[in-house]
């Protein structure tokens, strides 16, 4: 048994290392562009725009977007890494030679995910640092904070695992960020609150989960928000689990893979 937990732990550590290694190999395209990206919202929405919004709930208006500009980063950065990574393992082959060791499957689920949570989380601290030169950065709960900013990591790494395990092609990996994560997260309340909005608009975003996930992580910051924190901590949370199932057992019967 010692022995057996010993080859799984090396093999996880092997898998995350080079996932961590390889985003930082190629940094220029893997954590610059979030980084200028952010600093474009600032710039235009913090100061340009900020200034004749006014206040939002009490705060600046740059202050309270970017509590949700943060998220962003993470979930488009793990989402990123680990729907390219598995997909070019599996353009490659290189997925069939992990799947014929002795590594059980979730020992590879694991590996991918946790490279993508390396790199949304590394992402959301440089945007973070960067955030610093337009705004005071404020904590109201730093456990909640950690908590969604890490989960957030995790479920997004796990649905871009679900798209890399289904793309056939590369221009496959790019259609579910472009039409469904990018509206998700623009109409998540990264710049606006929902009490904003009319009713019906109002019961159809309590249906997107990435609205949850701002607003728990805005609640950790600023100390507001739309939702009752245990409410979206419990969604992200059965989010999360959900996922996790879905991958494993995709990853088990080989879909996408085993042909």
């Amino acid at each position: 048994m010692t022995m057996r937990l010993k080859e799984n732990w090396i093999g996880l550590e092997t898998i995350v290392r080079k996932e961590i290694s390889r985003f930082f190999r190629i940094w220029t395209q893997t954590l610059l562009p979030p980084v200028i990206s952010m600093t474009l919202y600032f710039i235009i929405f913090g100061h340009l725009m900020g200034g004749r919004i006014g206040d939002l709930k009490g705060f600046r208006y740059i202050d309270y977007i970017v509590p949700g500009l943060i998220m962003m980063s993470i979930i488009t950065s793990s989402y990123g890494n680990v729907v390219a990574s598995f997909f070019g393992a599996k353009f490659q082959r290189n997925i069939e030679e992990m799947l014929v060791s002795p590594m059980p499957n979730y020992i590879i689920l694991w590996g991918f995910v946790l490279g993508g949570v390396a790199r949304g989380v590394t992402v959301g601290v440089l945007v973070t640092v960067v955030s610093l030169f337009f705004t005071k950065l404020q904590l109201h709960h730093v456990g909640v904070v950690m908590i969604v900013g890490l989960l957030t990591a995790l479920l997004f790494s796990l649905a871009g695992f679900i798209n890399a395990i289904f793309a056939k092609k590369f221009d496959d990996i790019n259609i579910v960020p472009t039409f469904v994560l990018t509206p998700l997260t623009y109409l998540g309340g990264v710049f606006y609150s929902i009490d904003l909005l009319p009713n019906i608009w109002q019961n159809i975003t309590y249906i997107n989960p990435v609205f949850y996930m701002i607003n728990a992580f805005r609640f950790g910051m600023l100390g507001r928000s739309d939702i009752g924190t245990h409410i979206a901590l419990w969604v992200i949370f059965g989010c999360v689990i959900t996922l996790y199932g879905i991958s494993l057992w995709l990853l088990k019967k080989g879909v996408g893979i085993k042909s």
